[in-house]
């Protein structure tokens, strides 16, 4: 049976080869034309449409081939769509992620190109995890985590490797080193917000959580500063964190809410890639920044970054009596007020506002922020100065108010290359030593009533009036000009130059001059005295008055006409020492003047040396300038070394040195009272004249209101009082 199969076969493959030999000698075709090609003749082939030879286009020989032509060389499929190449033919067809209108998969040429871009998104054609969304990208699609989720792993060409994990917060265990039930009530209850929030409920977890924030703060906390400076820290660093998360649900766009306490978040969410400035508002105030550093050199998961602000009015509680760091101001403080600033004292002044970023890198900013708190307005106190400060946290937890990165003009505006938390500080810098001041005060205060009675003194008592003494009372006069405006007016406190301080400090340096001036004449009279030989009176009073007074007077002209603005320092109305070589215009004429003072008592007591060992002297004039001579000495060394101490006080940080200048200077009144009035004999005599006329005329009124109406009242004489 299998043969017969096998033999029927083969006699059909024989008629079958039969059949086409005899139709290819009907048609004169040759046998041998290679593949993909047909014949033209009996004698030659060629190829195919879509195939070449590269030798001949008509084929004579068996041993020649043709060869697919690739056609997608000189098509043009259009956009969005390639060329694929078949054997003998080919066809466009859409890129990956592009499809045509028609729904078909191939077309021929340009003019049936209608590549479109396919939503993987919308369609369902994507293959993003659960925990990501899908992002539509030109031709393709990418799988990003979702608000506030964190990638745990991401590879750029397999999205549906991207996976993520739930959005991650801050533990809110506050310290438990502390023992405080209100506190663990509050990590207890932001705890339990935190782990049930669900992205559609995110403005009721922000209201709450600064509720709770609020309500803790409010409530009395049993702990020291240093507890409360650390658990203030650690709130503001958490409710930061959370509110950085928690704003990632948000949509675009601004976002505020105020608290039943005022407590108030303002925040703007907006593309990250946005190079605009940008204006953050709320009601304390605004924040003005590059829109570019929030985000920094890491973007965003979502393509969107977030500015916010959270002021509050309570958290004042926590930190207002917290120190403050001025490490590298106090040497612009005492260049400044011209002298060391001792202490400083801070008063809050605005609420306490935290600024933050998406960025999280925010210790040194690419671009300044600047920002605007409301505060209480008014004129700035002398030695008081506004204070742009941040909340600088320590290793160990705590945290002090600190200025550097920081500075605030006088409009108001803060300029910070950082980002924290920020209050408007007042602060009050004690300039002046109170126990100096109070010497000050008590010692001009004695300095004026003795000099008040020098000045009577020399008036009143006729048998010590000479050319002496009349130099004297003009010394007492400028002194107790120069110290009564020195106690009323020396003290700045507007804390600018005024008029008022310019003139003060003009007629101090003219009432002080003149006192030098006047105490060169006591100088100028000893040398007629004593160096002359007793020979002429002297300078005249006019003489006197001209030099006494003219002469301070031309030195403060000249001196207010050069550099008039020398005058005044923002602290004390005097001389400013800050422009230089003004002060030389007090300076220069003090040390002329002690300096010939000086050189004319050594002759002075010269000259009485050689007077007294003469043979016959003349005792009574010589012992009358020998003490005209030790009183003007001593009044020198009184008016002149007090003032020369003070050049020597070139460093203002010895204490010591101050307290003795000032004693010094203050007790200049004192000094002369005992030396010019007090020692003088006939001075006493006159006192003890006065004292008994002042007793007896007392004891007569006395007498004259105990008697009767009958009986005389005895005067004085007649009493033999």
């Amino acid at each position: 049976m299998r043969g017969a199969r096998l033999c029927l076969l083969l006699v059909v493959g024989t008629l079958l080869s039969l059949s086409r030999a005899r139709s290819q000698m009907d048609t004169g075709c040759a046998q041998w034309c290679p593949p993909n090609s047909e014949c033209i003749n009996s004698e030659s082939c060629r190829c195919k449409a879509g195939f070449t030879s590269p030798e001949t286009p008509v084929i004579e020989e068996p041993s020649v081939s043709c060869e697919d032509i690739n056609e997608c060389v000189q098509v043009n499929c259009g956009s969005y769509a390639e060329c694929e190449n078949t054997e003998g033919s080919y066809f466009c067809i859409c890129n990956p992620g592009y499809k045509l209108l028609s729904g078909a998969e191939r077309f021929t040429n340009n003019s049936e190109n209608t590549c479109q871009d396919v939503d993987e998104c919308s369609s369902g054609q994507h293959q993003c995890h659960h925990s990501t969304i899908c992002i539509n990208t030109l031709g393709s699609y990418k799988c990003r985590c979702r608000p506030g989720w964190k990638p745990l792993s991401k590879h750029a060409n397999r999205p549906r490797d991207t996976k993520c994990q739930e959005a991650d917060f801050p533990t809110w265990t506050l310290l438990p080193t502390v023992h405080s039930q209100s506190l663990s009530r509050f990590s207890v209850e932001v705890q339990n917000l935190l782990r049930d929030f669900q992205p559609a409920t995110v403005t009721y977890t922000i209201q709450k959580l600064i509720e709770a924030v609020d309500k803790l703060v409010e409530a009395p906390m049993d702990m020291d500063h240093l507890a409360r400076h650390r658990v203030a820290t650690q709130l503001l660093s958490n409710l930061e964190q959370s509110l950085r998360t928690l704003a990632q649900f948000l949509p675009k766009g601004p976002f505020t809410y105020t608290s039943p306490s005022n407590t108030e978040l303002s925040l703007l969410i907006k593309e990250q890639d946005n190079k605009d400035v940008t204006t953050v508002y709320h009601s304390q105030g605004w924040m003005k920044l590059d829109w570019a550093v929030t985000s920094g050199a890491k973007s965003s998961e979502n393509g969107y970054s977030m500015a916010g602000v959270l002021s509050s009015p309570n958290m004042q509680k926590l930190l207002a009596d917290a120190p403050v760091s001025l490490d590298t101001r106090w040497d612009t403080l005492e260049e400044h007020y011209g002298s060391p600033v001792l202490n400083v004292t801070f008063t809050l002044h605005s609420n306490i506002s935290s600024i933050f970023l998406t960025n999280t890198d925010t210790e040194k900013l690419a671009s300044n922020v600047t920002f605007r708190y409301s505060y209480l307005n008014g004129s700035i106190p002398s030695r008081k100065e506004l204070l742009c400060a941040f909340w600088k946290v320590y290793d160990d937890g705590s945290g002090s108010w600190a200025t550097d990165g920081c500075s605030m003009n006088g409009t108001g505006f803060c300029h910070c290359n950082h980002l924290t938390s920020f209050a408007i500080l007042m602060a009050h810098y004690q300039v002046q030593d109170p126990r100096l001041v109070l010497i000050t005060k008590v010692g001009l205060s004695i300095s004026l009533i003795c000099l008040l009675l020098c000045i009577l003194t020399f008036l009143l008592v006729k048998p010590i009036q000479s050319s002496r003494t009349m130099v004297h009372l003009h010394l007492c006069i400028c002194l107790f000009l120069g110290s009564a405006i020195f106690l009323a007016g020396i003290e700045n406190e507007g804390g600018e130059v005024s008029l008022r301080c310019r003139l003060v400090a003009v007629m101090l340096h003219y009432c002080f001059l003149a006192a030098f001036c006047w105490m060169a004449l006591e100088g100028v009279e000893l040398y007629f005295l004593v160096v002359r030989v007793f020979q002429g009176q002297g300078l005249n009073t006019w003489c006197r008055c001209l030099l006494g007074y003219g002469v301070p007077l031309l030195i403060v002209a000249i001196s207010a006409a050069v550099k008039r603005e020398g005058y005044g320092h923002p602290t004390y109305c005097w001389l400013d020492y800050r422009k230089e070589g003004f002060l030389w215009s007090f300076v220069g004429p003090m040390a002329f003047i002690i300096l010939c003072n000086a050189a004319i008592f050594v002759i002075t007591l010269w000259k009485l040396t050689m007077k007294f060992s003469e043979i016959n002297p003349n005792m009574k004039k010589l012992r009358k300038a020998r003490v005209l001579t030790i009183t003007a000495i001593a009044q020198l060394l009184v008016l002149g070394c007090t003032w020369g101490f003070g050049l020597f006080l070139f460093n203002p940080h010895s204490l010591w040195l101050s307290y003795i200048f000032t004693l010094l200077n203050c007790l200049q009144g004192l000094f002369l009272y005992v030396m010019l009035c007090l020692l003088n004999k006939k001075v006493r005599e006159e006192y003890h004249k006065w004292a008994c006329l002042v007793a007896g005329n007392k004891y007569s009124e006395f007498n004259s209101s105990t008697t009767g109406t009958g009986t005389r009242a005895f005067r004085p004489s007649e009493s033999g009082m």
